[in-house]
């Protein structure tokens, strides 16, 4: 108690001298006018001096955060302030003597207070030369008041961290004492040098000097430090960038005071004097994605950290946004450089920023949810032609546009519900060239409904007959997929695009499209990042994976953040994704979309897709390894489809590419080429074979048919799953007699069941008639034969004449 009182006691005297020394130069006119003074300001300042606390915080000051590609090159750089927190041990002494020299070369030998200082101070005020008397202590403890009011965006704090008040010098000085009772003279100074602003936007000395000069704190030169040194008075008047002479001659003065106290020569200091700084050596560090080489790919990291999937961040957007810009985090992506790069290229060779089209790719791993490339063919965000601040492959709450239909990449969806229900590839329907859709019934969600609109579906080329699904698959038949839609039902192909990853651009449930019978023909506006997702969930075996693009948050202090998971998850039954894959994978080697296969050996699949009148075309495809979506739209507000049909089909662009309006043709040679760059140094896995079961389906107990009439049976069989097929056979029995069902007892389910009907007794044979007997000829006198004269020799003929 004692020792506490008599510390107490020392404190208030201390704080009495410290006071009435401040209070003296300033009412000499050393640090504010007079009229501060006015109105009470002196009872102001012994006011606040009781109700401040004992002692002084000092939050971790801004520093700019990164994102790392996979291979350490920086994505981008996000700031309030550019600052990179260095140890003093890295800062070279130069900087640490030039600092010390023009701000309070008695730093280490006067405690928080310089009295010295302060008396100096007023003689020079009384010969006219004003000066100012803070400790570098004070000078720091004015920055950090201004720093932590700055993050926490208080005005009036800033504004009371620097306006030239009694107050503010009182309560400098007390916090100076507290923070040296707590504090080193050595941390102090490495506080200081890493705060304190030095002009352009570089904030510390490391910052600055890479601003500058590219280099280091620790590797400043003499006439370097001295620079930043002098800045530190007035870092926008004295600029080096704006105002080179001005920046200059303050150097000076520095360097001068140097070999004043000795730290260098006069030598030294003149040699100094003469290196002149240039401005063309300013290197400026990029803030945000707008400069970064990948602006959109930067943009959704930027927008994923801000996102609720991050609370490690903050609870609200301000706060993850306020980390993100003053954290100094190091966010560590595994974007491949190079394979975005390829992803680029691919898109930029079809189609040029300025065309009036959009295109774009995206490649996710199937097996991690990676997202490996996001690219478009409008790179760069502006405003300029050919710019955008779109990202046209995500969805509108992470920085996209209006989404896009899909077309017939959407079919995969439909038949993998049908194989889950238990159909096989086998299930035959007749594709005619036509099919009329009102009157047919499709099931919703909630159930069996009659399409009751005059819509007619036209397949793009023919009528097909009777087909199965992987001929179907291989010609993207229109008709085929409405049919097996129908039976599949529309709902459950709903469910299988969202279980799979599809997403609305808008962020509606898939849903909502539950009474369009064309969700199979891909009406649905969907973003092309999901469409990779939901193709990179079949790669996977139904194992889906959400897209991730961070693979760490690492805090400056070594902590890492929790970043959103993969969350894998088999969501379809592995053997119905053997059985897609087992599908598409003929439509690649055989169907439309063999325009787009690698030529390299390796097992892939994938579905081509054209909407209405081409306005769009798509390839969706994948390997084991990797998965893409690639695909190509015309852009709606272009003027230059003002006066023409809008269409991709025939089509020659102002950059001088022609397109014929096909997924595997078009969109298929940006897929070939993104992915045969991703997958350069991946194995080529094999398929898992789809099971017997998936092929040849499951055998079930028919329905009892037995005396129903022909119409009765066939209800209750397609009532069951099961198709019809009506049978002549001749028999006994009356033409028009229904006799039963062939197989009668068990069937594959969802098979062809075919309905005997009657044809009567088989009629006799007609006899055949006996042939004509061959008209006879009368022989031919015999031929007088002639000498014959030798052949002629003659050269041989050029070649073998095959």
């Amino acid at each position: 108690m004692k020792s506490a009182s008599l510390s107490q006691k020392a404190y208030s005297v201390l704080m009495f001298l410290a006071v009435s020394v401040l209070a003296g130069l300033l009412l000499s006119g050393l640090a504010v006018p007079f009229a501060a003074l006015a109105g009470g300001g002196a009872k102001m300042a012994a006011d606040s001096l009781e109700s401040l606390p004992a002692d002084f915080e000092t939050p971790p000051q801004s520093e700019r955060s990164r994102i790392l590609m996979a291979n350490g090159e920086v994505l981008a750089t996000f700031f309030n302030e550019n600052r990179v927190y260095v140890p003093l041990s890295e800062i070279s002494p130069l900087m640490q003597d030039a600092q010390i020299a023009i701000e309070d070369h008695r730093f280490y030998d006067h405690g928080a207070i310089d009295f010295q200082g302060f008396g100096r101070a007023a003689v020079k005020t009384l010969t006219g030369d004003t000066q100012g008397a803070s400790t570098l202590t004070q000078q720091y403890v004015k920055l950090v008041r201004v720093e932590a009011a700055s993050a926490a965006g208080d005005k009036d704090g800033v504004r009371e961290a620097t306006e030239v008040t009694l107050e503010r010098k009182i309560i400098e000085a007390r916090y100076a004492m507290a923070l040296e009772e707590r504090l080193s003279k050595d941390e102090i100074l490495e506080r200081y040098l890493n705060i304190a602003y030095y002009g352009d936007g570089a904030y510390g000395v490391e910052a600055a000097a890479q601003h500058y000069w590219g280099t280091t704190a620790k590797d400043l030169t003499l006439e370097q430090a001295a620079m930043l040194a002098g800045l530190v008075q007035n870092p926008v008047a004295l600029n080096p960038v704006k105002n080179t002479a001005k920046a200059i001659e303050r150097r000076n003065v520095v360097l001068n005071r140097m070999a004043e106290l000795g730290m260098i020569s006069a030598e030294r200091a003149a040699e100094a004097k003469a290196v002149a700084f240039d401005p063309a050596q300013v290197r400026r560090v990029p803030n945000g994605c707008t400069a970064s080489p990948y602006p959109f790919l930067c943009d959704y990291v930027r927008r994923t950290l801000l996102s609720d999937a991050m609370p490690s961040m903050g609870d609200t957007v301000e706060e993850r946004e306020n980390l993100l810009n003053r954290g100094g985090l190091t966010i560590q992506t595994l974007i491949n450089p190079d394979a975005q790069a390829a992803a680029e290229a691919a898109v930029a060779d079809l189609i040029a920023p300025t065309d009036p089209v959009l295109a774009g790719a995206a490649l996710i791993e199937p097996k991690t949810g990676l997202i490996v490339a996001l690219a478009q063919s409008r790179p760069k965000m502006g405003t300029d032609a050919g710019e955008t601040y779109y990202n046209y492959n995500v969805e509108r709450s992470m920085g996209g546009a209006e989404g896009y239909q899909a077309g017939s990449t959407f079919k995969t969806f439909t038949m993998a519900a049908a194989l889950d229900m238990g159909m096989t590839p086998e299930r035959e329907y007749n594709a005619p060239e036509q099919l009329p859709l009102k009157g047919m019934t499709f099931r919703n969600c909630s159930g069996p409904f009659e399409f009751t609109q005059d819509h007619t579906v036209r397949n793009y080329d023919r009528g097909y007959g009777t087909i199965d699904m992987i001929r179907a698959a291989e010609n993207s038949v229109n008709t085929y997929f409405l049919q097996l839609e129908a039976d599949a039902g529309i709902c459950a192909s709903i469910d299988m695009a969202a279980a799979a990853g599809v997403k609305m651009s808008t962020g509606q449930d898939l849903r909502v499209n539950q009474n369009f019978p064309t969700f199979v023909l891909g009406t649905a506006e969907v973003t092309p990042l999901s469409m990779a997702e939901a193709y990179a969930t079949f790669a996977n075996r139904g194992v889906h994976c959400t897209p991730i693009i961070l693979q760490s948050v690492i805090t400056k202090d070594g902590a890492e953040l929790a970043v959103p998971p993969a969350d894998c998850q088999q969501v379809i039954r592995p053997e119905v994704a053997d059985g897609v894959n087992y599908i598409l994978q003929n439509v690649v080697a055989d169907g439309t979309g063999r325009p787009a296969a690698l030529r390299d050996g390796r097992p892939q699949a994938g579905k081509t897709g054209t909407i209405n009148e081409n306005q769009a075309v798509w390839f969706a495809g994948y390997t084991p390894e990797m998965a893409g979506a690639a695909w190509i739209a015309i852009d709606k507000t272009n003027p230059w489809y003002e006066t023409k049909k809008k269409t991709l089909k025939n089509v020659r662009l102002p950059s001088g590419t022609y397109l014929r309006g096909t997924g595997g043709g078009d969109a298929g040679l940006i897929w070939k080429a993104a992915m045969a760059s991703a997958l350069a140094d991946k194995p080529k896995t094999d398929f898992t074979a789809p099971t017997s079961e998936i092929l040849e389906g499951v055998k079930v107990r028919l329905p009892d048919v037995s005396g129903m009439g022909y119409n009765e049976a066939k209800r209750t069989l397609e009532a069951a799953g099961f198709q019809t097929q009506r049978q002549g056979v001749y028999s006994s029995r009356r033409e028009g007699t229904f006799l039963g069902i062939s197989p009668s007892e068990t069937a594959v389910k969802f098979s062809t069941i075919r309905l005997k009907v009657s044809l009567g007794p088989k009629p006799e044979p007609k006899p055949q008639p006996e042939p004509e007997p061959e008209p006879t000829k009368e022989p031919e006198p015999p031929k007088e034969t002639k000498p014959t004269k030798p052949a002629e020799s003659k050269p041989p003929a050029d070649g073998d004449g095959d």
